[in-house]
């Protein structure tokens, strides 16, 4: 409210200001109860809003494993050191044995000689480089030397690389090296016949496995597929001959982990619910969100959600269920026996099911939740727009208020201002009077 500048009772003694104030505080009555309200709505709205973001967090968590795959996690273990192996979703679980013949190695090209690097090794014009994939390019060997052959070699970026190897005596031998590994040759022809004859050829060589009574290659050292959904790498330095089981079997940890960070996020939503919504006897306060009956409705929709499968059956078999308190429990013992039992059956039921007319458990999760937290028509959503419309219609009166309130006050101050006035001038004219008065008693006196 605007505040005028008054006569502050100089005339009548009155503390106008003082006047002032109390009058306007009565005034303002109606708009503290409006700026109440207003805090109330705010506060309601921010405990909808980190309800409505914990609802969401649980549905993006739910969609993330809402599928069997996600449920039927697939670890491997082998029987060396030098192998691994990656089961992807379509793996199945099982044994495979197999045996490595040998490695995967590159194909290299040698010059015959032994040449300082400033030597002059060809005085060839025109170079072909031919790689293990058959593919050509052109060379230009620079000034014929044996670091201007390198460098052409290198320009060229035909897939290989060729490097100056020193030896004992400071000379150099010149390597050209495949960047990939794989069965092949490098060639190097050209218009100089004594270059061309120095050339050494080392072919690459592919990756082998036995397998049973079948041999197996991979020009690298991985065998992509080698099941289905099944990725075998071998080490650079396996000694040939070596056996090797690679084997396959369900995760149970790792579904497990999945089913109680869900239990844990429930329970976190659940909490929250209970907090908001209370009401504390001792200190006669209740939750922000105490009595709406939209958000009671959601707890039991969390609570049957969570521990019900999608045939209305219970969850407790998998160890999902509720404790006297309403909580949601989960017993990690019952869980293992229930996927060691059948690993499947319990993937079908956690995550989608078969069939699309039955969604498994993180499914019906992502459906609860986003009822709740849909940004469309979620119902905490429309709870929520509808308190930011409140809010901003209170701001709206309360900024009315303001100005209703910043007129009173002038006019009152003008009020008081003027009664100050109109009393300076009756003290005026009684003073005056008063010397009238007194002017005509002495006259009086004299005459006698």
């Amino acid at each position: 409210m605007a505040s005028t500048s008054s006569i502050g009772g100089l005339v009548s003694g009155l503390d106008t200001a003082g006047i002032v104030s109390s009058l306007m505080q009565i005034e303002a009555q109606p708009q503290t109860l409006l700026k109440n309200r207003l805090t109330t709505e705010q506060s309601t709205l921010g405990s909808l809003q980190s309800l409505n973001a914990k609802f969401a967090a649980l549905s993006t968590k739910a969609a993330a494993l809402d599928t069997t795959d996600a449920w039927a996690t697939l670890k491997t273990t082998s029987s060396s050191s030098a192998v691994t192996a990656t089961a992807g979703t379509k793996a199945t679980p099982g044994t495979l044995s197999f045996t490595v013949l040998g490695t995967a190695a590159p194909a290299q090209l040698t010059f015959g000689s032994l040449a300082n690097t400033t030597d002059a090794v060809t005085t060839a014009t025109t170079m072909t480089l031919t790689t293990p994939d058959g593919k050509t390019a052109t060379v230009q060997p620079g000034d014929g030397t044996l670091a201007g052959l390198a460098a052409g070699i290198n320009a060229a970026k035909a897939g290989v690389t060729a490097s100056l190897l020193k030896v004992d005596d400071g000379s150099y031998r010149l390597r050209v090296v495949s960047d990939t590994t794989g069965a092949g040759t490098i060639s190097l022809t050209s218009d100089d016949a004594a270059l061309d004859a120095t050339w050494t050829q080392t072919a690459g060589k592919d990756a082998q496995l036995q397998v049973g009574a079948d041999t197996v290659s991979s020009s690298t050292n991985t065998f992509t597929g080698l099941l289905t959904g099944l990725d075998v790498t071998v080490a650079a330095n396996t000694a040939a001959n070596t056996a090797v089981d690679v084997g396959v079997t369900r995760d149970a940890s790792a579904a497990q982990t999945s089913l109680k960070g869900l239990v844990d996020a429930a329970n976190d939503l659940l909490s929250s619910i209970d907090s908001l919504t209370a009401y504390d006897a001792t200190t006669k306060k209740s939750g922000a969100l105490a009595g709406d009956a939209t958000v009671r409705a959601l707890r039991s929709a969390v609570l049957d959600t969570v521990t019900k499968a999608a045939d209305g059956t219970s969850m407790s078999g998998l160890g999902v269920q509720t404790d006297r308190y309403g909580k949601v429990t989960f017993d990690a013992t019952r869980f293992a026996a229930a996927y060691a039992a059948d690993p499947s059956a319990v993937a079908a039921k956690l995550g989608s099911a078969a069939t699309a007319a039955v969604p498994g458990f993180a499914a019906r999760l992502v459906t609860m939740a986003d009822r709740a937290s849909n940004s469309t028509d979620g119902v905490l959503t429309s709870s929520i727009t509808g308190r930011q419309s409140t809010i901003t219609t209170l701001q709206s009166g309360i900024a009315d208020w303001d100005v209703r309130l910043s007129a009173r006050q002038e006019a009152l101050n003008k009020q008081y201002a003027a009664l100050e006035v109109s009393l300076g001038k009756l003290q005026d004219q009684a003073s005056w009077l008063s010397g009238q008065i007194a002017s005509l008693s002495g006259s009086s006196s004299s005459k006698n």
